[in-house]
């Protein structure tokens, strides 16, 4: 493909040119915006492969404006930029559907390489199943088979539903709400997620006590770790 397109949404000149700077040598086609209203002019002008969103814009609710790109372009990749304290800013994006989110003052390095993987999830067709590969990991969502090592592992219904919906978005954070809603509806309980997770965990992790797999966003929620993602034909 040709190189991917990029808008950037910032109010900090500064910002968006040392990303404008850094993100062209690494191929990236690079779009700016200052404010909520010129990022959805932006998008609508020339529609962007991927989207870099601010959420302290000086005009509009960062989160209003990732909701509008979304009533467009519901499949379009959207990472959030976040202060680090901003715990309830980064759930209302990723409940609003963002795909990931960075937090300032960030790693170029990171940063490169959550745009990188938010643009392959993008790109990826509706309704094709993956073969989840991480590591010594292997998650077959066909066959319901998950193995570590070559050695088949065994889940609980519920433990296999909350990790095939990791599977699902791989690479991205769900949070807690986003994964009780789907799995439990109203009566779901915080507690009862991390219990299940540790007993996933226990049963994935080389070491469940560093957790290589399944990290946990801390205030946040989960992210499976997403190595490689192989196609079943």
């Amino acid at each position: 493909m040709s190189d991917p397109t990029l808008l950037v949404v910032d109010d900090e000149p500064a910002i968006r040119r040392l990303l404008r700077t850094t993100l062209a040598s690494q191929s990236w086609r690079i779009l700016e915006a200052g404010s909520g209203e010129q990022a959805l002019q932006r998008a609508s002008e020339t529609p962007p492969d991927l989207v870099l969103l601010d959420l302290g814009l000086p005009d509009m609710d960062g989160v209003e404006v990732l909701r509008q790109l979304r009533r467009e372009r519901p499949n379009l990749p959207v990472v959030i930029l976040s202060v680090r304290d901003d715990e309830r800013g980064k759930v209302a994006a990723l409940e609003a559907g963002a795909d990931d989110y960075v937090t300032k003052p960030f790693s170029m390095a990171e940063l490169i390489a959550r745009l990188r993987n938010a643009l392959r999830h993008g790109l990826q067709q509706e309704g094709t199943v993956p073969l989840f590969t991480s590591g010594d990991l292997t998650i077959d969502l066909v066959r319901r088979q998950i193995f570590r090592s070559g050695e088949e592992l065994r889940l609980s219904p519920r433990e296999w539903d909350i990790l095939r919906m990791l599977v699902r978005y791989a690479g991205r954070v769900l949070t807690h709400q986003t994964i009780m809603k789907q799995l439990w509806g109203p009566t779901g309980d915080v507690q009862q997620l991390r219990v299940y997770i540790r007993q996933i965990r226990q049963k994935i992790e080389p070491d469940p006590e560093r957790p290589s797999h399944i990290l946990t966003e801390t205030g946040v929620g989960y992210r499976l770790v997403d190595c490689a993602v192989s196609r079943i034909e």
